[in-house]
């Protein structure tokens, strides 16, 4: 029983139009799907129906974001395991949300809104089954990520936030970092993945949005994507450079309306047994942008 991966984010945009230009001819995403008050998009590489859907509000911000679990039968342990933690949950009936069946919903101790759902509507990747090329066709248009890697969200109380993860949820940690006295100011989690972090938890006002993160295959892509970005007039927050946590190298930008994104890559595998990575306030610096060694308040205090 557990968490697989993230499934798919769900954000809200004053400009539908400027947001789908954006994700689809900078970023290089496939529009799947559009109706009066929604685009649903994907990376080539995703068999998924989406892994992003805009929905048109007067305010920015997100609505939820999903996980997939890893059997259908998880759906009701979960339910009842968070129900027990004091959590009150939700079903979302098959019909009522693009691109997949039932799910179950709930508002985390942070204050942002989950889903889990088993049923995904599988409509494949760019390359096929049968033959496919190992890469996907010259003429994409941006950046043109394979997928999305990973999110980070903010909470008030990082270690209630990280227990009902870990302890509720399954999820593993892979690092995390300490105050001076031992309370943790961020953690990074791990679904049934070998990745670092499929989703990360740093202090800050509970409800928050951090970022999202599209994965890419190596740092000669993360060059070129930042030649995109300059060449589009994209505003980049920090990069290129490098995490010492997770050990990525990444670019971290603003949409058009001021949603945060990421390009990511490398890392390191991540076992079963792998021990936990700490780090120290006092070296959060190199932790946080390894080249720079510093702490940028600006990164980490603006959010959506």
């Amino acid at each position: 029983m557990g968490i697989l991966r993230l499934a798919h984010v769900d954000v809200r945009t004053p400009d539908l139009d400027l947001s789908a230009a954006y994700y689809t001819e900078v970023m290089g995403l496939q529009q799947v799907q559009r109706t009066d008050d929604c685009v649903y998009l994907k990376c080539w590489d995703e068999e998924d129906h989406h892994s992003l859907r805009m929905r048109y509000n007067p305010r920015t911000g997100m609505d939820s974001f999903t996980f997939r679990v890893e059997e259908e039968d998880d759906l009701h342990e979960l339910e009842k395991k968070v129900e027990a933690y004091g959590c009150p949950t939700s079903r979302v009936s098959r019909g009522e949300a693009v691109g997949q069946g039932e799910s179950l919903r709930f508002e985390v101790p942070s204050g942002q809104i989950m889903e889990l759902v088993w049923d995904i509507e599988k409509t494949g990747n760019m390359l096929g089954k049968t033959n496919p090329s190992p890469v996907p066709p010259p003429d994409l248009p941006g950046i043109a990520p394979p997928r999305m890697d990973h999110m980070l969200v903010n909470a008030e109380e990082v270690a209630e936030s990280a227990a009902f993860f870990i302890d509720v949820l399954g999820m593993r940690m892979t690092e995390q970092v300490l105050d001076g006295n031992g309370h943790q100011l961020g953690v990074w989690l791990a679904g049934n993945t070998r990745s670092p972090h499929d989703i990360a938890i740093v202090n800050g006002p509970n409800g928050a949005l951090h970022h999202w993160a599209y994965w890419l295959d190596d740092w000669d892509h993360i060059r070129k994507a930042a030649d995109t970005l300059a060449f589009n007039g994209v505003q980049i927050d920090q990069g290129p450079t490098r995490h010492g946590v997770t050990r990525g190298n990444t670019i971290y930008f603003f949409d058009p309306l001021g949603i945060r994104n990421e390009v990511f890559t490398g890392g390191y595998w991540v076992d079963p047994d792998t021990e936990i990575l700490t780090w120290t306030e006092d070296n959060f610096g190199k932790g946080l942008f390894y080249y720079e060694n510093v702490i940028s308040q600006r990164f980490l205090r603006m959010h959506t």
